[in-house]
């Protein structure tokens, strides 16, 4: 963080100072909320949740380094007292936006949002210093605390916004205002909270409604093949970017293939000129999030031959998001279990198909390990049952549909759509899945594995590598 003085943190949450003996002592290390992570200089912040209060470890935060606690109530030791640790940690991080010199890139999106800010961390880190979130850090707490994560050398701010309501965007980018903003898409994630299409659209379009003008260098980086996000255009004052396959998108791709292990190949044309891009990511879905990130690149300064560059050697830096790994045996297991709504699980069926086409010709199988779409209200029976259907109509080799009403579904959508029999089975639980998959699955055969992450499939995922080692994160 930038070094604060906790009087400068006591003004800037609006709290109190207790058992400060000296205010000029400045928090130089990290904001944690997690006591194990504190180092020296750190400030603790002592969230209360359902099971722990953090403010029972404040003494041990204390021990550890920390400066002093943010606190609800006076703690043994230095602490500000605020009425609401939450909302002092935003007020914080938006102190330290203020003094940053940083550009602060934002992005929303129903799918792909957390591929996409790494593969736009990983381009701008080449140009600059640049600070993005672990893993999918897009809420009120997870937000400020990888702001707080910037410094005095930071260029690069990057930022993941996720959205439960209309109005939740709206206060996260008064959080962390962003100059750049990307809306990626929108789909059926959390539809059943939303109520619609059009919902989950003004929702989203909340961000680029907060930048800054054209003439102030807002950028509103939008995805033209998406009619919902293509129409926010009208919704903000910033200039706009296109990106996609349209032909009439700023930043987009031509020649689009699937190489033979069914990652993406295509030319990236840009205002500035074109060049190749052989991406490490698998599935044709990753097209778009790679121009998205192209296009934010392009906008803060990278020429488009490193772009392309940049692109070809990302992978991807969070978990059990598309994780590719062989087993010594030959098998193939595709760990995607951290999320899933129809937009993300129709991609990843046809990348699993993709892959497995070398697969094919070798007598290998294509399996798809699915569980629960969660958040889909009143149109979780009709989503399910299309994936289900949408398996048979990709020739997928076997569905094991997993869990309970809604992996009923799946299996009721295959075994509607192709009369399938032993292609399709239903099974009650993960521990199941795996005894069925770990007497069945041989050599050459390919495993996706994906569910929402209440679902908790990535115990199926594990169980199969069980130590393996292969290809690794991808």
């Amino acid at each position: 963080m930038i070094a604060f003085t906790l009087a400068e943190v006591a003004q800037a949450v609006g709290g109190s100072m207790h058992d400060i003996p000296d205010p000029r002592v400045t928090v130089t290390g990290p904001v944690v909320i997690d006591s194990r992570e504190v180092r020296p200089g750190a400030l603790f912040a002592a969230f209360r949740g359902e099971r722990v209060d953090g403010h029972d470890f404040a003494e041990s935060a204390l021990a550890a380094g920390a400066v002093a606690v943010l606190a609800a109530r006076p703690v043994a030791g230095p602490s500000i007292v605020v009425d609401d640790v939450q909302a002092a940690l935003g007020a914080l991080a938006r102190a330290v936006i203020e003094r940053l010199g940083a550009s602060v890139v934002a992005l929303t999106g129903s799918a792909g949002k957390t591929s996409t800010k790494d593969l736009i961390a990983q381009l701008l880190e080449k140009i600059g210093p640049t600070v993005w979130p672990p893993g999918s850090f897009n809420n009120e707490i997870g937000l400020p605390l990888t702001a707080l994560r910037a410094d005095q050398d930071t260029r690069h701010l990057v930022l993941e916004m996720g959205a439960r309501g209309i109005g939740h965007i709206n206060y996260l980018t008064g959080l962390t205002p962003p100059r750049i903003g990307v809306v990626l898409n929108v789909g059926t994630a959390h539809i059943g909270e939303f109520g619609g299409r059009e919902q989950i659209a003004q929702a989203k379009g909340e961000l680029v409604e907060a930048l800054p003008a054209a003439a102030d260098g807002g950028i509103a980086v939008l995805n033209a093949d998406d009619p919902l996000v293509r129409a926010m255009v009208s919704r903000t004052k910033a200039r706009t970017v296109l990106f996609g396959e349209s032909e009439d998108a700023d930043v987009r791709a031509e020649d689009v293939r699937l190489d033979g292990s069914g990652r993406p190949v295509f030319t990236l044309r840009t205002p500035t000129g074109c060049a190749q891009v052989t991406l490490r990511l698998y599935g044709e879905h990753h097209v778009s999030n790679a121009l998205a990130a192209a296009a934010v690149a392009g906008e803060l300064g990278m020429p488009v031959s490193r772009i392309a560059s940049a692109l070809s050697e990302a992978g991807t830096l969070s978990r059990w998001r598309m994780e590719v790994v062989e087993r010594p045996d030959g098998v193939t297991v595709v760990n995607d279990a951290y999320n899933a709504n129809p937009d993300s699980m129709r991609a990843a069926l046809r990348a699993l198909v993709a892959m497995g086409e070398a697969a094919r010709a070798k007598g290998g199988r294509t399996w798809a390990v699915l569980g629960e779409m969660a958040e889909l209200g009143g149109e979780s029976l009709a989503e399910h049952d299309a994936v289900g259907r949408l398996a048979v109509r990709l020739n997928v080799s076997k569905l094991v549909a997993v869990g309970g009403q809604a992996a009923a579904w799946l299996d009721m959508g295959a075994k509607n759509e192709g009369s399938w029999g032993e292609e399709s089975v239903h099974v009650s639980d993960a521990e199941t899945a795996i005894d069925l998959l770990r007497s069945e699955v041989r050599p050459g055969d390919v495993v996706l594995v994906k569910a929402s992450r209440s679902v908790g499939l990535e115990r199926v995922a594990l169980a199969l590598l069980d130590g393996a080692e292969g290809e690794g994160v991808e």
